[in-house]
This record gives C-alpha cells, sequence and structure tokens, in this order.
C-alpha cells in the first residue's frame, strides 16, 4: 500500500461540481449565471407570477364583482325535507346530528332552515338559522325552534 493507490472512503464524496471557485474549475467566472440581468445579480428572487417584464396573467385577466370576506355560508334544508324525513324515520326532534346521519349535510356544514313545504308534524328543529315563515310553520304545530 502507498500514497498512488488511496481511493476515498465509498459515498464520503460528491459528484456534484462547485461553482464559484475559480476558472480552473471549470465552473468559475459567472458561476453558471450567463451574463447581465437580475438572475445574474446576488439578492435575486423571482416575484411569484412573474413573466420576465411581460404583463402578468393576473393582471391581464378581467375582474369584476364583489366576493365579501366575512360571508356565512348555510346550508339550506326545506321543511318538506325536514317533513320527509321525520315521518320516514319517526323523529321528534331533529338536529345536526341527526341530519349529518342522513347525509343531508356533512360535518362543518352550518343550517338554514327555510319555508319550501308544509309541516304535519309537532318537531323540535335544531339548526343555526330559520327564515321567518319556517320558524312560523314549525311553531304552527307546537313545535320548536332551536337556534344554536
Amino acid at each position: 500500500m502507498d500514497l498512488s493507490n488511496l481511493t476515498p472512503a465509498k459515498g464520503s464524496t460528491k459528484a456534484r461540481k462547485r461553482i464559484g471557485r475559480g476558472q480552473g474549475s471549470g465552473k468559475g467566472g459567472t458561476s453558471t449565471r450567463g451574463h447581465k440581468g437580475a438572475k445574474s445579480r446576488s439578492g435575486y428572487s423571482k416575484k411569484i407570477g412573474f413573466e420576465g417584464g411581460q404583463m402578468p396573467l393576473q393582471r391581464r385577466v378581467p375582474k369584476f364583482g364583489f366576493r365579501n370576506i366575512n360571508r356565512v355560508e348555510y346550508k339550506a334544508i326545506n321543511i318538506s325535507t325536514l317533513q320527509e324525513l321525520a315521518e320516514k324515520n319517526k323523529l321528534s326532534e331533529i338536529n345536526q346530528e341527526v341530519l349529518r346521519q342522513h347525509g343531508l349535510i356533512n360535518k362543518n356544514e352550518l343550517v338554514k332552515v327555510l319555508a319550501n313545504g308544509v309541516l304535519t308534524i309537532k318537531l323540535d328543529v335544531t339548526a343555526h338559522s330559520f327564515s321567518k315563515k319556517a320558524v312560523e310553520l314549525i311553531e304552527a304545530v307546537n313545535g320548536k325552534a332551536i337556534k344554536l
């Protein structure tokens, strides 16, 4: 064994070329950045959506309307649906859990009861919101409209 046949241990050296370590390394000079321009300079970071100075897509596309970020979205359930559900399953009380079990709402949905239909069964309905007419229909058959 002598110095001429020594080799590094397997996995101890990296195959990648180190850039910016002089002309003799083969990756010196511009260090693979090319000549001039924003990308060649230190501190450069491309902005999201930047298209090389061309008008970016998010500014080219027309915008219209208004989206209220504070809007509360409700899942609408009609009185007719509650009537049908109560008749089919012989229920006297309807709440979030019952609606979820029967696939009418998802886990995190808020429920608003609307007055479309006729109610003939006394029901205790628990929901996040009710229309005025729906409350009247529920109370007309001695039911309760309980707001969460």
